[in-house]
């Protein structure tokens, strides 16, 4: 078959592997209708993720139909389609039990490597190195998906594959990104970034209630997406000063809430180093605070601070304004199978608008390439890449 594979810093070719087989009776092998390139796949590209090798399948943004189940399989059948969540769960484990999805404890088949990095393991991920499971992803004609008995779900008459393709990752990670960030109604809300995942998190802070939706960012197209998302003020972080504007909209209380969404790529931070071995430092160097930074300023005292985007290894915070500022800072890899129904009902209800970030769609993988160029260097006004294998 036909795959999107990571040979190295910025080298993403299309290659040709082997098709997947089933291995266990939980496993399923679906033909992948949908794929997509995530902001979390150009860490990859850029080579911030070790324990990376030449040849490793990417993606871990898919869905697809069904075409092959384990023995004695039941949940899904042949001909289903299935949209796949980017974490893998057991459903058995403590943390799975406890809801704790992106942390459990049983999927991830490198869990010694990744305890070494984080101190425990969390959920092996489709398409993101081997210290996190080295489970080929789902840039790719076909996948094999493991546990599949617990994570996916069955997508639901009546609605388009690029509708629901988003619940894979980005937008139940933009969702419990405001979620977790305590918005009940009311708030003022200051959101870094309008990529993929901000696209969500703004849209999910108005449906939580949020009266003010600030967003932080400079790149036109993702500007023009932030409005029509819900966005109420918009601040360019290159003309203006993040602070003092954000002091200003909100009479200078602040803001009652900040979510990065922008993580470890922040643009005009500066770099940290200091971690044990060259492997881990793979992970630190070009780490930029500048989004979780203004972040923690800008909110107000007592506020909370939510941390959706993502970040590799250690970086400085400053812990004085949290503790003396009284602040909450919560984060997290995104709990996938805990938002699958209720997002869905959003969906069908036309509460939420998920195509509309789409600006690149093509049926080949072998343009896999030039696209994940474009996606990186934000050419050609593109917002987000969708990929149709099965044409």
């Amino acid at each position: 078959m036909k795959a999107l594979c990571w040979h190295g810093t910025n080298d993403i070719r299309c290659d040709s592997v082997p098709d997947p087989k089933i291995e266990d009776a939980r496993d399923v092998i679906i033909k992948v209708t949908a794929c997509a390139i995530c902001g979390s796949d150009l860490h990859l590209m850029d080579g911030m993720m070790p324990t990376m090798k030449s040849g490793d399948v990417l993606g871990h943004e898919f869905m697809g139909e069904v075409v092959e189940v384990g023995r004695g399989f039941t949940k899904f059948k042949k001909g289903d389609k299935i949209v796949v969540p980017f974490n893998i769960n057991c459903g058995e484990c403590r943390q799975c039990k406890m809801g704790n999805y992106s942390c459990c404890q049983r999927s991830n088949r490198n869990a010694a490597m990744a305890a070494e990095q984080f101190g425990y393991t969390i959920a092996g991920l489709f398409g993101y190195s081997h210290m996190l499971g080295g489970y080929w992803g789902g840039q790719a004609e076909y996948v094999r998906v493991p546990m599949a008995d617990v994570a996916p779900m069955k997508v639901p008459e009546g609605v388009t594959d690029d509708e629901i393709l988003f619940l894979s990752d980005i937008f139940p990670t933009g969702y419990q990104g405001a979620e977790q960030a305590g918005i009940k109604g009311g708030e003022i809300v200051a959101i870094w970034g309008a990529g993929p995942v901000g696209y969500f998190a703004i849209q999910s802070a108005k449906v939580l209630g949020a009266a003010r939706i600030i967003v932080i960012e400079t790149v036109p197209e993702r500007i023009a997406l932030a409005k029509k998302a819900g966005a109420t003020d918009i601040i360019d972080f290159e003309k203006e000063d993040v602070f003092e504007r954000i002091k200003e909209i909100s009479k200078g209380e602040g803001a009652d809430v900040a979510i990065d969404c922008v993580g470890m790529e922040a643009s005009g931070g500066h770099g940290f180093t200091g971690l044990l071995d060259a492997a881990k430092e793979k992970l630190t160097k070009a780490e930029r605070t500048t989004a979780l930074d203004q972040a923690i300023l800008a909110v107000r005292p007592g506020g909370t601070v939510s941390v959706p985007g993502v970040y590799g290894g250690p970086v400085t915070v400053n812990m004085g304004s949290i503790v003396q500022k009284s602040l909450t800072l919560r984060s997290g890899q995104t709990s996938v199978k805990r938002y699958l129904e209720p997002l869905t009902k959003l969906i069908q209800d036309k509460k939420v608008d998920t195509t509309s970030l789409i600006s690149h769609v093509s049926t080949k993988l072998e343009d896999g390439p030039d696209l994940y160029t474009m996606f990186k260097e934000k050419k050609d006004g593109c917002t987000k890449v969708v990929f149709h294998p099965a044409g």
